[in-house]
């Protein structure tokens, strides 16, 4: 079997949430009415250090999703990054969920977007009624190029939203990373959203992540959609039980410290053809097509990106031996 570096999607499940599931298997209210559901909103609002309502659901496009279906009208729009996730990877489900809003583009480094860069793009829509008004923005912490938004730049962007009358939605498919890497607070890593989507799945988990909403009116809203999406599992309990062990102990933020050092230990051996800075646990290098070859002969499974780069991916459970063994390639390229 190859030595995988594809995707932390395919990480295995973390034993404790395994053994939080059987705790769990047990005669309980059906879909969101048992004590595992009715305790993750204290258990984020601690987490975060702010009043906060959290929703399991199993996919984080459900999550981005929902999100956004709260935060803006169907004849509204999102400013996003133009290869955000949503836009290239959720096969047009934002526009299903908010029944057509539009994702309105935008450019910027690292897959980053900028407060200068959504005050530009609000400023070149017509405000009548012939152009659609954007309502909110999504950014991804971390990016869908592995770079993380820095506090200041979080709260340039929130300033930029308050001001414009927009609402901010996070894609945190790999939030937990984004906080392993800034070393700050869950809050400091999202200060201004109105919605999160905080991704467990990549990092341990099997089938649940958060929609956090900081915006304690939303919450309704959301349930309400998350039952018409047919996202309200008949035995939430066991995606409960699997949110909370990660809270658990800061499981989720042992897990992203460990998958970010794999990370960091394949970016130090890759050197000059690091295309991005190594700030969470993708890396992305130039390697020619034989090149690619031959790391796949040695055993390694990646996903090319373009014609002359590719993607590693490190996970919670990388094996240390498999992460020596492909920097040890990398440098002898």
């Amino acid at each position: 079997m190859a030595m995988q570096f594809l995707s932390d999607n395919a990480a295995s499940v973390h034993p404790a949430l395994w053994a939080a599931m059987h705790a769990a298997d047990a005669p309980q209210a059906p879909y969101d009415g048992d004590d595992l559901s009715a305790a993750l909103d204290a258990a984020f609002s601690a987490l975060f250090g702010r009043p906060c309502a959290a929703l399991w659901v199993a996919s984080g496009t459900a999550a981005n999703c929902l999100a956004l279906a709260c935060l803006v009208q169907p004849h509204g729009g999102v400013i996003c990054h133009e290869q955000a996730h949503i836009e290239h990877h959720e096969g047009g489900a934002p526009g299903f969920f908010t029944h057509g809003a539009k994702l309105i583009l935008g450019q910027g480094h690292g897959c980053k977007i900028t407060g200068s860069e959504i005050e530009r793009i609000w400023a070149g829509i017509g405000k009548d009624v012939h152009e659609v008004q954007p309502q909110a923005v999504s950014i991804s912490q971390t990016s869908e190029l592995g770079c993380t938004y820095r506090p200041d730049e979080l709260a340039g962007i929130a300033e930029t939203c308050r001001r414009l009358g927009l609402r901010l939605h996070i894609d945190g498919a790999r939030f937990a990373n984004a906080v392993a890497f800034l070393g700050c607070t869950p809050w400091a890593a999202c200060a201004g959203a109105d919605a999160l989507s905080f991704g467990f799945i990549k990092n341990g988990g099997m089938s649940a992540e958060a929609l956090v909403l900081f915006d304690p009116d939303l919450a309704e809203l959301a349930r309400i959609r998350r039952k018409r999406a047919g996202h309200l599992q008949s035995k939430g309990r066991y995606l409960a039980a699997q949110l909370l062990a990660m809270l658990d102990g800061d499981l989720w933020l042992a897990n992203a410290r460990q998958a970010n050092l794999g990370a960091q230990e394949l970016a130090a051996a890759a050197g000059e053809r690091l295309l991005y800075p190594v700030e969470a646990n993708e890396v992305f290098l130039k390697v020619s097509v034989a090149e690619r070859a031959a790391l796949r002969a040695a055993g390694f499974g990646f996903y090319d990106w373009g014609d002359h780069a590719a993607r590693l991916v490190t996970a919670w459970n990388s094996d240390p031996d498999h992460v020596a063994a492909l920097a040890k390639a990398i440098a002898a390229l």
